[in-house]
């Protein structure tokens, strides 16, 4: 079997959550002896010709082609202007290709052209799938801003593509309702969930402390609730004289925008996988307050290390966090946080450690890549 991966980066060359889901895709497709094609580029200093984070038997099996991402100046509408031109690029090396391969996955805007070429039958190919991370773009926007770049920008290509593809992969939840709502038959459709390697796993939950460890993990985006969540702690600060919880921040909080007071502990960005380990496995509910979502690798990570989880219900967040696992948030409203937060402050530990271990059972049992990917090729490549 042979399959095309074109991909808007892959991690750790390029940063995202999609670009992890596309290395974790691509390896363990490589561990099942699929021949993967890898379509990619890099912004990093690795070297990106030598795949150092991949086995050796791992790199047999997968053969890189590099397609540097357009440069330029910043105009309006340039972000989907230059992800045409990658496209076309990547017509243009894979065209000759194309009769090689047994399925063709595509993300985000990567497939655009080579998606036109064959449904106006210029082309004729394996089926060509196409992956949006969350379709955050049919999503509520945190700002006005954000909501005319999807309303004017992106929901006509994204909506016009998927509805185009002879696939459309989703995440699940949230997502696949998005998917059909513009229009994309449930035939089309396929879920692949995002998930962890099974040896990343936390043998066991550790039970809480007396202070109740929450831990915000990621970069200062709008998109991402940090504000939000600023606001209902400093509520919470101020209601209690003395407050048995601290709020942990894990990766690149700004200085200027960290909060003064003993409660914030801000530990930086952390990229040592064991370290993070570690503090993960120091705090027991992580929060996602995000505005909207794919399925969130944090999320995942937190709960594969015996965490609970405070989320919104956006994206695929609910496919991971329900009753048993957590506490979903209607909304990333300030002070429905704050409510949460304080509920959870006045709990019994040992229904915080139920949740906990619920959550580490829950990705043992059905989030793991080995499991993943076997469902993959048993459906999409036999």
């Amino acid at each position: 079997m042979r399959i095309a991966l074109i991909t808007d980066g892959i991690w750790p060359y390029v940063l995202g959550g999609m670009q992890k889901h596309s290395y974790y895709l691509c390896k363990y497709l490589a561990q099942q002896k699929v021949q993967v094609d890898l379509y990619h580029f890099n912004e990093s200093k690795y070297d990106i010709s030598k795949l150092e984070f991949f086995t050796e038997e791992e790199r047999s099996y997968i053969h890189p082609v590099v397609i540097d991402f357009p440069k330029g100046r910043s105009f309006p509408g340039h972000y989907l202007y230059k992800n045409y031109q990658y496209s076309k690029l990547i017509f243009e090396h894979i065209q000759p290709q194309l009769q090689n391969y047994d399925l063709i996955y595509t993300k985000g805007f990567t497939g655009w052209y080579l998606i036109e070429q064959k449904h106006k039958g210029k082309i004729n190919c394996a089926r060509i799938g196409v992956k949006f991370h969350g379709y955050e773009m049919f999503q509520k926007p945190p700002s006005f801003k954000i909501r005319l770049q999807h309303l004017f920008l992106l929901r006509k290509p994204v909506r016009a593509l998927s509805r185009k593809a002879d696939l459309v992969f989703s995440y699940g939840g949230k997502i696949t309702q998005l998917i059909r709502k513009i229009g994309v038959a449930d035939s089309k459709i396929y879920e692949l969930p995002s998930g962890v390697e099974a040896a990343s796993i936390a043998d066991s939950t550790v039970k809480g402390a007396e202070k109740i460890r929450f831990l915000f993990l990621g970069r200062y985006e709008r998109r991402k609730g940090i504000e939000e969540l600023n606001t209902a702690i400093n509520d919470l600060i101020h209601q209690y004289k003395q407050l048995k919880a601290e709020f942990h921040f894990i990766g690149p909080i700004p200085e200027h925008l960290r909060m003064r007071d003993e409660h914030f502990i801000y530990h930086g960005e952390i990229r040592d996988k064991g370290i993070l380990q570690e503090h993960l496995r120091r705090c027991d509910i992580l929060i996602c307050p995000s505005w909207s979502e794919g399925m969130p690798n944090v999320i995942l990570e937190a709960m594969a290390n015996g965490l609970t989880v405070i989320a919104t219900d956006v994206g695929a967040t609910n496919v991971l966090v329900n009753e048993k696992t957590g506490w979903l948030l209607a909304e990333p409203d300030p002070e429905l946080i704050k409510n949460t937060l304080d509920k959870l402050i006045k709990l019994e530990p040992r229904y915080i450690y139920e949740k906990k271990q619920e959550a580490l059972d829950l990705i043992k049992n059905k989030f793991t890549w080995e499991k993943l990917i076997h469902e993959f090729c048993d459906d999409l490549l036999k």
